[in-house]
């Protein structure tokens, strides 16, 4: 699913709005990520930084958060983001559709909330997510279910059991963590075989 996003201003105004706290419960899916302080983590598909600001508390001071997305206008946004918010360990990076560019061994935390969906050949995506992580590495992915009465047009969503095989697919271990926890989407948890 291509989507265009490059207004990153005025995806802020959706992104960043306070109501969507009520849902996508920020500090629930923080909290279930067991984020080690002064670890690195990857926001893939960071957009306009919803969860910059938790990721970062999350790592603290000695930590990382790699903010990564594919539009250079979000990337934009985010390191503008960073700067206002004094986020001093976030690194905004721009990186391609079909590749984190992530190096081997080198994240804790990869969080992919509302943008697995949006990914082309999500099993050959899943198998370069793998070598990133480092020792108890995990792979989370929040999507919106497939009766949500917010997000993509239901012919873009994905069953939590279709984001497993996927990134089963991919040589991950995976399994849905959460079903009831989030009203209006699923949480899947992956880590390395």
């Amino acid at each position: 699913m291509q989507h265009d996003f490059s207004d990153a201003a005025a995806f802020s105004k959706a992104f960043d709005d306070p109501a969507r706290d009520a849902w996508q419960r920020p500090a629930e899916v923080i909290q279930l990520m067991r984020i080690e302080p002064g670890s690195v983590v990857a926001d893939l598909g960071a957009g306009t930084g919803y969860f910059v600001s938790w990721l970062s508390r999350a790592v603290g001071e000695r930590g990382k958060v790699l903010a990564l997305d594919v539009e250079p206008e979000m990337i934009k946004f985010l390191g503008q983001r960073a700067q206002q918010q004094r986020l001093g360990n976030v690194v905004p990076r721009l990186v391609p559709y079909d590749d984190p560019r992530l190096e081997p061994g080198s994240v804790s935390r990869i969080l992919i909330v509302n943008t697995w969906h949006h990914i082309d050949e999500r099993a050959s995506y899943a198998a370069k997510l793998a070598p990133a992580l480092g020792p108890g590495g995990e792979v989370w992915i929040v999507d919106f279910t497939l009766d949500s009465d917010v997000g993509p047009p239901a012919r873009f969503r994905l069953a939590p059991e279709q984001v497993v095989a996927e990134l089963q697919g991919g040589g991950l271990h995976a399994e849905v963590v959460s079903a009831e926890q989030l009203p209006k989407q699923y949480i899947v948890r992956a880590v390395r075989r």
